[in-house]
């Protein structure tokens, strides 16, 4: 149903919802089957909405594995399509070895002082922006780091809503 409405949306069974939004939140269907229960939905405003909500209302140790989910930046390994666009448009896919060993770098000392991958909504951002972010964001608390990767998390569930419903 890719651009679709949300009418149709709204139509779908629990299997096909869950199906097709799934990984708007990276490999944590649990988002979608609770999200389902809160139709209908006026519009994909309400819809992000809800499936922030249902995220931010989550036990902690549920927020840590959605986080845990997501692929580091610039590696090269199996991922979700939507994830592969989105590293693609970023550049991801094509570092120099210059800039992979930076990224490798950098994802191991993030990933080592918070237990959980560098997350930012990297779509249309420059390989230099993203390690920018990331040299910045390592010197983070990790409450604060915590934080601020649910932030980016909403904001890729977000972008990744709009290109479903073509918005």
């Amino acid at each position: 149903m890719k651009h679709g409405t949300i009418e149709e949306l709204n139509t779908l069974g629990k299997g096909d919802f869950v199906d097709l939004l799934g990984d708007v939140y990276e490999e944590s269907a649990w988002v979608a089957e609770q999200t389902y229960s809160e139709q209908p939905f006026v519009s994909v405003q309400t819809l992000t909405n809800t499936m922030q909500e249902i995220v931010n209302n989550a036990p902690h140790d549920a927020q840590l594995e959605l986080l845990r989910a997501h692929p580091d930046l610039g590696e090269q390994t199996e991922m979700t399509d939507a994830s592969e666009a989105e590293q693609a448009s970023a550049g991801l896919d094509s570092l120099s070895e210059t800039q992979y060993d930076a990224f490798q770098r950098l994802n191991d000392q993030y990933r080592e002082k918070f237990g959980f991958p560098f997350i930012m909504a990297i779509k249309n951002e420059s390989p230099d922006a993203i390690q920018t972010a990331m040299e910045q964001r390592v010197k983070h608390r990790r409450d604060q780091e915590f934080e601020t990767a649910l932030d980016q998390v909403h904001q890729i569930a977000k972008l990744r809503l709009q290109e479903i419903f073509s918005m």
